[in-house]
């Protein structure tokens, strides 16, 4: 049964159902609550167990939105979701996806980081799959437990990196469950083959050690050759139990992030979001920022803080597109400056890490450019003047007036990128960068904020949000079968994100696209995932004018399956 759900030819599905009465309402997959009709109440064993009207499907979205907005709080708003999530999933999509602009901040961030640090607290169901050390050698047994056979989507971490907030243990499953609501949602992934995966290996994080409610695996983190161990075998087990599935590495701390892409990539069809998402995400902003100010990629200069590994990411995305668009040699080195705890990032620098060396510049390119090893973010934009600075310290306030209006100084229309989040964690805010850039600066953040009010205009602030991202890249790669998901497919994701930005938009400042936009442009994204992938021989091939049906073919719209009772 746990195969049940089958697709129709016009993409809805068909589901066989064997349950009765209460088991059918315990069943967040297939119940309906109130909008069950008399005929299925009856076929089904649900008279007595519901309210006596049937209602439409309008009304029971009208309902359980209102029941949501009630909540004053974001973290009980939180709550309230995931309960509807566990006992109707259709409606729960329904409810998102209506008003996806209001509820993201509440599915994702920066809600999901209350979630994480509260999660023992507030837990109340499990939902997806935890792994321990002390499941070593019956991986492949605990991931027969997913209430599917079939999974196609999975999102796993191991928790130590969640948002800006580190280890977070067990709560970090709160970021498996939240991206893969967010992959149905906007890119119609249907919920009932996807998997959220906590690789809980234990946890440094004291509060968490000594928190007599903690429910993960009450142990220091595993580390080294032991937790390599763990992992291959869960790789071993997800490709031998679901073949065909898509796996997201997701929220890996930094050395761990790189070490597991670059060890499975080629083994399992999977991709790092914090490293490779990011990256498009923002190469798209920098883009579309060249749109405003009629500048190609090949012509920025951009300032990165935070070599960790969104920021390794984002170097390297920038790097390979201004290098196809011409760029090459010392231009091309000196075009991205990584600025870490250490200052700029050198290659002589003593015991760099080898993750930092691609992008660590040569000691000719740093006297060229009058600087020194070591030199802090400060000197590195009064010598650079940076079209771009971009922001993934993690240190809320980094980026000081001193900063952002030397920038605005040197680039009459510099790009400013706060991305760390939650959004106590922004290197800025965007009151703060208008007014020292006095209104000059294009804007984009890592967590949701308000429009500015500066000079008598409205100077939107658009979120640099992987959602714009990820989701796309996961349809597209499962629409074109790929083998492997590539760089090139990031690449062609990023350059489809920019051109979904309007002109109107883009010459205001807004550098991405309208939250309530994102299915549009997720099924715009993947059809461009799908054809890089056809180009580069990963995929299979397909017609250009075929790949907008099949991704349509694939997209879930939220709608209840047919319920054929047996």
């Amino acid at each position: 049964m746990k195969d049940r759900f089958q697709r129709q030819a016009d993409g809805s599905f068909v589901v066989d159902v064997t349950e009765r009465g209460q088991a059918v309402l315990a069943d967040g997959l297939i119940n309906r609550g109130t909008v069950f009709t008399d005929q299925q109440r009856t076929e089904l064993g649900l008279h007595g167990l519901l309210p006596s009207r049937v209602c439409t499907e309008e009304e029971q979205l009208r309902r359980s939105y209102e029941s949501i907005s009630r909540k004053e709080e974001a973290l009980e708003k939180y709550i309230g979701l995931a309960a509807l999530q566990d006992r109707n999933e259709t409606l729960y999509y329904k409810v998102v996806t209506r008003h996806i602009a209001e509820l993201m901040p509440i599915v994702y961030t920066p809600t999901v980081g209350l979630a994480a640090q509260n999660f023992s607290h507030i837990f109340r169901r499990g939902r997806g799959i935890w792994i321990t050390p002390a499941d070593r050698g019956r991986i492949h047994t605990v991931l027969g437990n997913a209430r599917t056979d079939h999974v196609r989507l999975i999102v796993a971490t191991d928790n130590e990196r969640i948002l800006g907030l580190g280890d977070q243990g067990a709560g970090g499953m709160v970021i498996p469950i939240g991206k893969l609501a967010l992959y149905s949602a906007v890119a119609g992934i249907h919920p009932a083959f996807t998997l959220p995966v906590s690789l809980d290996v234990g946890t440094d994080n004291p509060d968490l050690l000594n928190d007599p409610l903690y429910v993960g695996w009450r142990q220091p983190r595993l580390r080294g050759e032991p937790y390599y161990e763990l992992l291959d075998e869960f790789v071993d087990a997800v490709h031998r139990r679901f073949p065909h599935a898509l796996l997201q590495w997701e929220d890996f701390k930094k050395g761990n992030a790189f070490g597991v892409l670059q060890r499975y990539r080629n083994r399992i069809r999977s991709f790092n979001d914090d490293i490779q998402g990011t990256a498009a995400v923002a190469l798209a902003g920098v883009l579309a920022a060249g749109r405003c100010t009629r500048t190609r990629i090949r012509d920025q200069r951009v300032v990165i803080l935070g070599a960790g590994a969104a920021g390794i990411g984002i170097a390297g995305q920038l790097r390979h597109a201004m290098e196809v668009d011409g760029l090459t040699g010392g231009d091309l080195e000196r075009a991205v400056a990584l600025v870490d705890s250490e200052g700029l990032v050198v290659a002589s620098r003593p015991h760099l890490d080898s993750y930092k060396q691609p992008f660590a510049w040569s000691d000719e390119a740093t006297r060229a450019a009058g600087l020194v090893a070591g030199a802090d973010l400060l000197t590195v934009v009064r010598r650079l003047r940076p079209t771009a600075l971009i922001g993934t310290s993690g240190q809320p306030g980094v980026f000081t007036e001193e900063i952002v209006s030397t920038v605005a100084t040197n680039c009459e229309q510099p790009a400013i990128f706060p991305f760390s989040n939650p959004t106590d964690k922004s290197e800025a805010t965007p009151e703060q960068i208008t007014e020292w850039s006095n209104g000059h600066a294009l804007i984009a953040t890592g967590s949701p904020f308000e429009p500015v009010q500066h000079a008598g205009r409205t100077i939107p602030v658009r979120q640099g949000n992987n959602v714009y991202i990820f989701p796309a890249v996961g349809l597209g790669s499962l629409v074109s079968e790929a083998r492997v998901v590539t760089d090139g497919m990031f690449t062609a994701a990023a350059h489809a994100l920019a051109e979904a930005v309007s002109e109107a938009d883009a010459c205001s400042g807004a550098l991405y696209p309208p939250v309530d936009q994102l299915r549009e442009v997720s099924r715009y994204v993947a059809i461009a995932v799908v054809k890089a992938a056809r180009d580069e021989r990963v995929g299979r091939s397909i017609a250009d004018a075929d790949v907008a049906a099949a991704i349509d073919a694939e997209m879930w719209d939220c709608s209840y399956p047919e319920l054929r009772p047996c």
